[in-house]
Order: structure tokens, then C-alpha cells, then sequence
């Protein structure tokens, strides 16, 4: 899924990079802010404390599995280092899951709670019925932090990564939110292959790039 508003611009002060482990919690506040609005994790992340919860959300997901089975980008801002936005992209073979790990499970406790688990595993199987089953690489989540929006920073983040799709010639495929989204992913050589039924509040479209 993709945080509301990413923008194309062409002026940037800022470069961007793998993430390490030493990231995930700046990028996991970073992925909180840019989501807060977000309507599919508006039904899975509720009542007090919501920006906790997306950190911990993030900081759960990163930990079950990106950084070993997919790649994990990351615009970092000339001069103070800090971070602006980040990318989470899952590699070609490879189909994570809300609770692929065990290890992770008290993170994702704390993020939905209890009641939220089931509720966060149907839209993980919505999303996953929608995959074209060829290889390809997936971006889970990209976004950026409200400070940065506008600066072009998930535009060059989006070309970052496929970049390495295109050297390695394969396809890419991605969900996106909504129109703002889709018409910058347009730009970029994906193209609309479905709308994605059974999320409340939802109707994400599936997008798929061809290998180049």
C-alpha cells in the first residue's frame, strides 16, 4: 500500500540508500506519520495512542521479514542525516504475510490488539488474492514523513527501486490508494489491473509494470 499524496517533483536535496537495522525505528515513525491517514490502516489501527500504534505497526512488519527477503529504501536529508520517507519492497518469490513470524507477534499485539488480529489478516488475504501469481517485485508500503511531503521525495524513492527492478528485468506490482497515487504510478509505466473488493472503507487498484 502507498501513504496519500506522494508527489513528483524534480528538485531534491536529500539521497537515497538501503536501509540497516540501525533504521527501523526512525523509518517506522517515518511509515506512521506518512499512513496516519490512510483509510485501509484506519481500520486496522484504532482508539488512543494511534501514532504509537503505527510505529509499532511498522516497526512489527519491517522486523518479519524486508530486510532479509526484499529491500527496504530510504530517502535520508543532506546535511542532518535525517530521514524523510522509505520504501518497503518485497523480492520476486517471496509473499509475506501480516503474521509471518511468530517472533513479531507481540509487536503487532500492541500496534491492533487483540480484536484486531482477524480484522488485519482478511485485508491481508484481500490483497494477496489480488497478486498476479508471476514473480515480480512487490512494494508493501511507501511514504513519506509530513515533514518532507512535497519535496518529491516518494517520487525518487518509487524510481530507486525500479531502478534495481529494471536491472534485474523483472515486473513490478504495487496497490494503489488512490487517484493522486495512481496517476503518478501511471507515469512511471504501471498500468490498473483490478480493484480490490473487500475492504471497509477501501477499494484500492492493483497496478502492474512489465519487466523493461
Amino acid at each position: 500500500m502507498n501513504a496519500p499524496g506522494l508527489v513528483d517533483r524534480k528538485d531534491r536535496m536529500y539521497a537515497i540508500s538501503p536501509a540497516s537495522r540501525a533504521d527501523i525505528t526512525e523509518v517506522s515513525a517515518v511509515l506512521g506519520s506518512a499512513f496516519a491517514e490512510d483509510t485501509v490502516m484506519g481500520t486496522l489501527v484504532r482508539g488512543d495512542h494511534r501514532a504509537a500504534k503505527l510505529r509499532e505497526l511498522f516497526k512489527a512488519l519491517i522486523d518479519s521479514g524486508p530486510l532479509e527477503s526484499g529491500r527496504v529504501d530510504i530517502a535520508r536529508r543532506d546535511g542532518d542525516g535525517r530521514i524523510l520517507g522509505a520504501a518497503i519492497w518485497e523480492e520476486p518469490g517471496h509473499r509475506g504475510s501480516l503474521l509471518a513470524k511468530a517472533a513479531q507477534l507481540p509487536g503487532f499485539l500492541r500496534s491492533l490488539g487483540l480484536r484486531g488480529l482477524r480484522p488485519a489478516l482478511k485485508v491481508q488475504q484481500a490483497l494477496a488474492h489480488h497478486r498476479p501469481t508471476a514473480p515480480h517485485w512487490y512494494l508493501a508500503q511507501i511514504g513519506v514523513g509530513e515533514h518532507a511531503r512535497g519535496e518529491g521525495v516518494g517520487s525518487s524513492l518509487l524510481k530507486y527501486g525500479l531502478a534495481r527492478v529494471s536491472r534485474e528485468g523483472q515486473p513490478a506490482y504495487l496497490e494503489a490508494s488512490n487517484s493522486r497515487n495512481r496517476a503518478l504510478y501511471g507515469r512511471h509505466g504501471f498500468t490498473p489491473i483490478s480493484t480490490i473488493a473487500g475492504l471497509p472503507n477501501a477499494a484500492p487498484t492493483a497496478m502492474w509494470r512489465d519487466s523493461v
